[in-house]
């Protein structure tokens, strides 16, 4: 199998070979600020941060400092680390979760960054957050999607009182500065996270929250702290999966992978059971909590007809950088606010909105209940073997599992390389329906097998944009979707 085919002459969007370096993110100037901190010294966790950092600016419907990021590191000496970068429910939580500020958990990204920077990096934090810090402070054009992002959550911004916010009546293509959010990201790169969590930023937090009858306190984030463990692995197809531990859903395409080599279908249904399998293995999601155990558990799939069982939901959300170097270093993550801008809950003082991440909260053992985290979507992924190592993520929400599934399938059973699998028409399960991108080979034998066929245009956003790097032998290579904005660069 080749993994990388020749880029010269590839008609796909080539994978790209660095000497030093490669990353692919969900922007063009967050992989151009990577590049500027492994040019300073740098190495792929101090530019997977930065890369982060400038899709806070840039892309603040998607994420921000008010979120969370998932990572996963692997490092030179062939560990994986998983830092789960999310904050749980306030101590304080009551009732019901609404579109307010009881939507509200503790933003992890910050202590994340901190966590990565410590463990992992080459870098002082404040140098890995300087290109976004500039960025915030001498404008960047504003996006076309974040426009429309704004005019969708108009009323939202508004009772989460962003009148002031300067993307609240920004223009396509302005030029727009955020000093309070440069201001945030410099009083974190030189005092830390402690700043953040524990200063007068935490006091502003605090206080919109609770002014929208959420319960988010002082203490809340104060007593803040990521979660650095071993991440949830398994061996298939010669290589090893790894992918992020509860309360990451990860697991689910573990259960949906190794069911699939235990199913062996024949190639002629091979998408019916792959669809068949992702909506099964969603019948286990609030169960997230219990990782490994659940590999053991069947998931039954008729290979004949649709069992049209539903499970993944419609929604989407998150940004995806991967990055890896010539050091021996990848790293897999994923940063979000959940929904479009978050809670929409506005803090000036900081120049950034509030997840609404307590929105995971569902059923049973996943209910809502005070300083527990709720099932998340973010789901990156690290592939271990074949003399390679390397970074998958999507944003999708629940299309993550389904896009990286299909992903993994063509490369490790349909023998594609990285850049050809990245490239081909996709298929999404979402509340019962199914969609199916352009003139996807499939669409008219799934419609056959029963399956509720919705055909959808070629690089809609609800088919994902993977991002993707890591090594081929000592070779750092990114490759990147030609879905949305995502762009790989090397050096």
């Amino acid at each position: 199998m080749t993994l990388l085919p020749d880029s010269y002459s590839s008609h796909i969007r080539p994978a790209l070979r660095g000497a030093r370096a490669a990353v692919s993110t969900a922007h063009p100037l967050a992989s151009s600020a990577a590049l500027e901190v492994m040019a300073e010294g740098g190495n792929a966790a101090d530019a997977a941060i930065a890369a982060q950092a400038v899709i806070a600016v840039v892309m603040p419907e998607a994420a921000g400092l008010g979120g969370d990021g998932f990572f996963l590191v692997r490092s030179p000496d062939g560990s994986v680390t998983a830092v789960n970068a999310a904050g749980a429910a306030p101590a304080g939580l009551e009732g019901p979760i609404g579109d307010d500020g009881s939507s509200v958990t503790v933003p992890g990204l910050v202590m994340g960054w901190s966590n990565v920077a410590r463990l992992f990096g080459a870098l002082p934090l404040a140098r890995s957050l300087a290109p976004a810090r500039r960025l915030a402070a001498s404008g960047v054009p504003v996006r076309a999607e974040t426009v429309h992002s704004v005019g969708v959550q108009k009323a939202r911004l508004m009772r989460g009182g962003a009148e002031s916010w300067p993307f609240f009546n920004a223009a396509e293509g302005a030029r727009l500065c955020q000093p309070a959010l440069a201001a945030t990201l410099h009083g974190i790169g030189a005092d830390g996270a402690e700043w953040f969590y524990r200063g007068p930023l935490a006091h502003a937090m605090a206080a919109a929250v609770q002014s929208r009858r959420g319960a988010l306190a002082i203490g809340d984030l104060s007593a803040h702290g990521s979660v650095i463990t071993r991440p949830l692995s398994l061996d298939w197809q010669g290589v090893r999966i790894h992918v992020q531990p509860p309360m990451s859903q990860g697991i689910l395409l573990l259960m949906a992978l190794k069911a699939y080599a235990d199913l062996t279908p024949p190639a002629a249904v091979r998408e019916h059971a792959l669809i068949e399998l992702t909506q099964a293995a969603f019948a286990f999601r609030d169960r997230t909590g219990e990782g490994t155990a659940l590999l053991s558990e069947p998931l039954p799939v008729d290979l004949s007809r649709a069992s049209l069982r539903g499970g993944p939901r419609s929604y989407l959300h998150t940004a995806g950088v991967a990055a890896a170097d010539a050091q021996g270093m990848v790293v897999s993550s994923l940063v979000s606010v959940f929904d479009d801008f978050g809670s929409a809950i506005h803090v000036p003082e900081g120049g950034f909105v509030l997840n609404n991440r307590a929105g995971g909260f569902t059923t049973p053992p996943n209910h809502a209940r005070p300083s527990e985290l709720p099932v998340h979507t973010l789901a990156p992924v690290l592939v271990e073997g074949r003399d390679a190592c390397f970074a998958l993520a999507t944003p999708g929400a629940d299309g993550q599992v389904q896009t990286l599934l299909q992903i993994l399938i063509r490369v490790f059973e349909q023998e594609q390389n990285l850049p050809a699998a990245i490239d081909g028409l996709r298929w999404r399960s979402e509340d019962g329906r199914l969609l199916v991108e352009g003139d996807h080979p499939a669409r008219t034998a799934l419609q056959a097998l029963g399956h509720k066929v919705v055909p959808t245009p070629a690089g809609d956003t609800r088919f994902g944009a993977i991002v993707c790097a890591g090594l081929a032998g000592a070779i750092p290579f990114a490759v990147s979707d030609w879905r949305r904005e995502t762009w790989s660069s090397a050096c």
